[in-house]
């Protein structure tokens, strides 16, 4: 697979995807066995403009798996001389001689692809703004083929925040590499899906509905992708947010509207959206969605940084 960066997940087509699933059902078994010790040499830079839990140690972990090293901030807008005044791009050429990779996230749009535009090195979006966060898509792409055994002729229902997810929009974007596949967009009219990625979809005659009532889809669908409505992109729209929130929430009694072979995904953190309830019941899948994400980034890491020992 050739991959120099990865900033969208329009890059990728059905084989590379496919490609990758299989490198990363490897790395499951690299991990359960101690993982690999043969990236010695070589380093990944994390530089987080926003906060990140799940994500950040995902991708140190991934690196630490494959026996490499990291060097990290959580808070590069406030620890970094970005707050003296240096610029992003300034700062990748600078990061370009202590690290062989970088990974970014970025509360502006379009931040990791000015990042790639002066980088040598590899550079991974990990969530840009409201634009793009293409590692979760692909983590949660893997996770449906595990889950249900495939993708193709998927049903799927995205729910809540899709107008400023970039999870969502990404996932969609990768939905679009296959065959017979139905989205369900609900979401509040404040937070629908934009007319870009519908625009994407009907090009690629990807069929969709939107709607605003989710019990009406539940029976529907094999894959539920719930997401949180987001407060901090609401920015002093709180009224907005109050309208927004609290309007699907996924209970015991949404369970019994479900498919017993559904599953249910959340790029998490989640507030309230999934009652705790709901943990314990098979199909919630999302905390085996988060582990997968280790596995889709080991295989990731080790494409873009390619056989061990290389430069």
């Amino acid at each position: 697979m050739k991959l120099h960066h990865v900033i969208e997940a329009q890059q990728f087509d059905q084989a590379t995807l496919l490609e990758l699933f299989d490198a990363s059902r490897r790395m499951e078994e690299v991990a359960r066995n101690g993982g690999i010790s043969d990236y010695h040499n070589r380093i990944m830079a994390t530089l987080f403009y926003e906060p990140s839990t799940r994500t950040r140690f995902s991708f140190e972990a991934a690196m630490h798996r494959l026996g490499g090293r990291v060097i990290t901030t959580e808070n590069a807008a406030e620890f970094s001389s970005v707050s003296k005044g240096e610029t992003l791009e300034d700062t990748i050429r600078i990061i370009n001689g202590y690290a062989d990779l970088i990974v970014i996230r970025h509360f502006e749009v379009g931040a990791a692809q000015r990042a790639a535009a002066v980088s040598r090195v590899p550079v991974i979006n990990a969530g840009d703004g409201v634009g793009q966060h293409p590692t979760q898509a692909l983590l949660d792409l893997y996770t449906i083929q595990k889950e249900t055994g495939g993708i193709d002729g998927l049903t799927i229902a995205m729910v809540g925040d899709l107008a400023q997810g970039r999870t969502a929009r990404s996932l969609a974007y990768l939905l679009g590499k296959f065959a017979d596949v139905k989205v369900y967009f609900v979401a509040p009219p404040l937070l629908k899906m934009k007319a870009d990625i519908l625009a994407y979809l009907r090009e690629r005659q990807v069929e969709y509905s939107e709607e605003t009532d989710l019990e009406k889809v539940l029976p529907k669908v094999r894959v539920v992708y719930q997401t949180r409505v987001q407060k901090e992109r609401f920015g002093d729209r709180i009224a907005d947010y109050d309208k927004c929130r609290g309007m699907y929430i996924l209970t015991g009694e949404s369970l019994k509207l479900l498919d017993k072979k559904a599953i249910i995904l959340h790029p998490l953190p989640r507030i309230d959206e999934i009652t705790m309830e709901v943990d314990d019941d098979p199909r919630a899948a999302y905390f085996r969605q988060a582990q997968n994400g280790l596995y889709v980034r080991m295989a990731l890491l080790q494409m873009l940084l390619g056989p061990p020992g290389s430069r």
